[in-house]
């Protein structure tokens, strides 16, 4: 239907529909303007150094990136995102002649600006820097320098970017050149996973410092066999076989560890390592021997000392000491010639006679065979004269009869040998030996010490009455 200028504007003038104009304030547009300089305005909120954090708003109406996730985030806290488009239907009319495109999102920004009104601005920059959700790398640009910054300092970024090899080598010169661990690290993983080993190995073999990372990171996660062919490929010899005895301690069959060591032994290990291994081995098949042994001999319930003292625990994989002190403690009078005595153990692996001494009179002292003790210190020379002789010191004898509670008795014949006369008026004095301490004083011709210990002893005991004959005695000349 034509219409003459006249009509048009007659139509204009005397229609409902009010006309657009960019000054009106409360049309939709113009909040639209305020939404979007708020969005631009929020890298207010944020530091300088994570303006690369913010994700950007497409005003077609669809979110990008972590800039949706907030969106769904404040849009679920805030209330349905239904209610909010019906209350922008019903407050605009300018949707009813100006087609804005329709958003693919369900939710609306309205919605979410008014959400942060609502809430304080602090609460939601971290989110928009760090969402909660999927984290994506959308930056292109980012140098092997500015990828290493920002690992250091703990941001999300990925390294699938840098495919070449020249890329992926500059990208682990920077992170070397940081002097950050957990940065090279981090390089490390993305290389193993993206290079083959030869090219690793090769270049890893000229940045030593990368190399010894890598080592430690394999180690670490017991990635055993990536680290033989490392060592293979470095041609260190002595490593790799001592890497290769570590996985010993993944075999729990003590048969099949056994087998295992045996293969170690002709491994290029250094002299004093080839010993331990062949030690180690030697040790596991005695006590192999030794456990099927005695778990039959307890099971039959014939030998007295399985009887009194039932076994605890197993002998495999023992250290030598525990099984030292095992063989002390159940095999202490068998014959040289069987693999648990004592004193086979002893010639077999060398034990110095401190160890040895020190173990066999914790054992024989736990049972309390004092005469067994006695024995270990009893030595005679060539004309037949006996004497007492601790090569561990019999201050320490002292001691570890005391815990295994001697009598005062045995405790006082050890107490007298200790050589250092005030070593020895300290132990006396500490585990009640008063007889040490008396004739000690007496010797020492310390009236006044022995004064002082008169106070300790039982009032009327045979104690008291010895030291009041002492100080009563003309034939001591006092010092004092």
């Amino acid at each position: 239907m034509n219409r003459t200028k006249g009509d048009e504007e007659e139509y204009w003038n005397s229609s409902k529909f009010k006309a657009f104009t960019f000054d009106d304030e409360d049309d939709e547009l113009s909040q639209l303007k305020e939404s979007k300089r708020a969005v631009n305005s929020l890298r207010d909120f944020v530091d300088d150094d994570d303006d690369d954090d913010l994700e950007r708003v497409s005003w077609s109406g669809e979110p990008v990136g972590s800039i949706s996730w907030s969106i769904k985030e404040t849009a679920g806290n805030s209330g349905s995102s239904h209610e909010g488009r019906e209350q922008l239907k019903s407050r605009n009319s300018f949707s009813s002649y100006a087609q804005l495109p329709k958003p693919t999102s369900t939710y609306s920004l309205s919605s979410f600006f008014r959400a942060l009104s609502d809430t304080p601005a602090k609460s939601y920059a971290p989110e928009l820097g760090r969402p909660k959700g999927e984290y994506r790398d959308y930056s292109n640009d980012w140098s092997p320098s500015d990828t290493v910054r920002r690992l250091r300092k703990g941001k999300v970024c990925s390294l699938e970017r840098f495919r070449s090899l020249q890329d992926k080598l500059q990208l682990l010169e920077e992170a070397v050149s940081m002097h950050d661990g957990n940065v090279i690290t981090a390089v490390l993983i993305f290389l193993k996973r993206t290079l083959s080993k030869e090219i690793l190995f090769r270049e890893l073999e000229v940045r030593q410092v990368a190399l010894r990372h890598l080592i430690h990171f394999l180690k670490e996660i017991g990635d055993q066999k990536l680290l033989l062919d490392l060592f293979r490929f470095l041609d260190r010899t002595e490593e790799l076989a001592l890497s290769h005895y570590r996985e010993h301690l993944n075999i729990q069959d003590p048969d099949k560890r056994k087998e295992f060591l045996k293969t170690c032994i002709g491994l290029p290990f250094s002299a004093e390592d080839s010993a331990h291994i062949q030690d180690h081995y030697t040790l596991l098949e005695r006590q192999i021997i030794i456990e099927a042994n005695d778990r039959h001999l307890e099971s039959a319930g014939q030998t007295e000392i399985f009887r009194k003292h039932p076994r605890k625990a197993s002998i495999l994989n023992m250290p030598l000491v525990t099984t030292l002190f095992y063989s002390c403690f159940y095999h202490y009078t068998e014959a040289e010639g069987t693999f648990s005595s004592p004193v086979n153990l002893k010639k077999t692996f060398k034990i110095p006679d401190k160890q040895y001494v020190l173990t066999a009179l914790a054992a024989r002292a736990k049972l309390r065979a004092w005469n067994d003790v006695d024995a270990l210190f009893t030595t005679k020379n060539w004309l037949g004269y006996t004497k007492k002789r601790a090569p561990i010191g019999f201050h320490r004898v002292v001691e570890i009869l005391h815990k295994n509670n001697a009598p005062v008795q045995i405790l006082q014949e050890y107490v007298n040998l200790v050589e250092d006369v005030d070593t020895k008026l300290n132990l006396a004095t500490k585990f009640k030996c008063h007889d040490v301490v008396i004739d000690t004083c007496r010797d020492l011709k310390d009236r006044q010490q022995l004064l002082a210990y008169r106070s300790k002893v039982d009032k009327g005991s045979a104690e008291e009455e010895k030291i009041d004959a002492l100080l009563s005695s003309s034939q001591i000349r006092w010092k004092n």
